[in-house]
């Protein structure tokens, strides 16, 4: 593992990449414990607090756990994807937010995503996974559900239909698509109408899930990408409209 005390990027940031290059080579193993921080700190010839700096990354990522006493140390963590998720939601709202995204096109790489997962979600659904999809639609009914509860439960409704793919990799990769979009959608004002239809559409998908038709499931989600970037736009219109008034 080496860094070079030359380059403009931090070195603590240096050092963090050095071991996070070794991990994912396989040269540090899971469960491996790494060298102290006296160590790393002669190694890299940089003083503890930079190394402290670099495990402290390191540990943000989940790459490494700490444990303390006599057998303690910093030890490669095997990270799974449940842990991983926030980083990708995270990752992906802010690109999103930061990068002024539009709508349209947000939603458009969500239901594309979603789309091409509808052939294994419709072959390997689970009991499990239709009943949290016929769960969510329901509390979606409910008269007097905040906006925000709203979209909430849209997304645990979409992320059982992408984990009914029975596909981690598929999952992790749908976790910024779907959920980075939750603050876009808590722009829209959805009335008990527009609530209607796309309760209805999420029923219809429920159904179709269940009775394993993939293409009636792909043509019920292309229909809701229709719809809903249809409401995106009403609405936006309905502001912009509302500001040239005052």
């Amino acid at each position: 593992m080496k860094i070079d005390p030359d380059s403009p990027v931090d070195l603590s940031a240096q050092i963090a990449r050095a071991i996070r290059d070794a991990i994912v080579s396989g040269d540090l193993r899971v469960d491996e414990r790494l060298p102290s921080e006296a160590e790393l700190s002669e190694q890299f010839n940089v003083s503890r607090s930079t190394v402290r700096e670099a495990l402290k990354r390191l540990g943000a990522q989940s790459l490494i756990r700490t444990q303390r006493g006599a057998t303690g140390g910093a030890f490669v963590n095997r990270l799974t994807y449940p842990e991983a998720y926030g980083q990708q939601i995270t990752t992906a709202t802010l690109l999103i937010s930061m990068n002024a995204v539009s709508f349209s096109t947000a939603c458009e790489a969500r239901y594309a995503l979603e789309r091409a997962c509808a052939p294994m979600s419709a072959e390997r659904r689970s009991a499990d996974h239709l009943a949290t999809m016929r769960a969510e639609a329901h509390r979606q009914a409910q008269p007097g559900l905040t906006d925000e509860a709203f979209c909430a439960s849209d997304v645990a409704f979409h992320r059982a239909l992408v984990d009914a793919a029975g596909n981690p990799i598929l999952s992790y990769q749908l976790a910024g698509a779907v959920e980075a979009m939750q603050p876009l959608m808590n722009m829209i004002t959805f009335s008990a109408r527009s609530r209607g239809r796309i309760v209805g559409f999420h029923a219809d998908i429920a159904d179709a899930l269940e009775a394993q038709d993939a293409d009636e499931t792909d043509a019920l989600l292309a229909a809701l990408a229709r719809y809903t970037d249809e409401l995106a736009q009403s609405v936006f219109a309905a502001r912009e409209q509302a500001k040239t008034q005052h």
